[in-house]
């Protein structure tokens, strides 16, 4: 079954007041999570939208492995700053292999495997995240024109699949630090990811 809108409320965070809307999964009970701020009234024009996925290691952790937790906090703060968007907070963790497997992942990275052959390794796949949420979500905001802020060309790629107007791509380069070097050269080379030369 498709997820369904469930429930709502105010969520004043460090980098301004929210809204935090959660849909689920009625069979499986699936959840997936919308932070937006001034959505009260249907947009006219495109929308600043985030499509993040659960990292608990980047996002609670403020591991240094990964960029997660510095793009969800510099997102909160630009979505704030421009006063309207929305964060759709997608549980799926380690692009989609779960939490237990991330791990295991990172035990081969730690041997000197890159994230995408450490997934392989596993006989998993580099990405196994899917989208098809993220139009009910959109839906429900009303949201019809989105500025994804992205460097992932696959995420524009799939919402545009899924018929969602992806009017423009925001950049989101932040969080490079010596321990997670690697890890982002490896989505720039290996994943197609959109970073400039200079950013590393």
């Amino acid at each position: 079954m498709p997820i369904q809108f469930v429930a709502t409320s105010r969520l004043p965070t460090a980098f301004g007041e929210f809204k935090i809307t959660v849909f689920q999964d009625p069979k499986t009970g699936e959840e997936h999570v919308a932070l937006s701020k001034g959505l009260d009234t249907p947009p006219t024009k495109p929308v600043l939208v985030r499509i993040h996925s659960e990292c608990l290691t980047g996002d609670a952790f403020a591991s240094l492995k990964c960029d997660c937790g510095p793009q969800l906090q510099a997102t909160q703060k630009l979505i704030n700053d421009a006063g309207q968007g929305v964060i759709l907070y997608l549980r799926q963790e380690g692009r989609g292999i779960g939490l237990t497997n991330k791990i295991r992942a990172y035990a081969l990275q730690d041997q000197g495997h890159d994230t995408v052959d450490a997934n392989l390794m596993l006989n998993l796949p580099a990405d196994a995240r899917r989208y098809d949420m993220c139009n009910i979500m959109l839906e429900h905001l009303k949201i019809q024109h989105v500025q994804l802020i992205t460097n992932n060309p696959t995420k524009i790629k799939a919402l545009k699949e899924l018929g969602i107007d992806v009017v423009a791509r925001v950049p989101l380069t932040v969080g490079l630090n010596p321990f997670n070097e690697e890890y982002l050269k490896t989505k720039h080379e290996r994943m197609a990811h959109l970073y400039e030369k200079d950013d590393f």
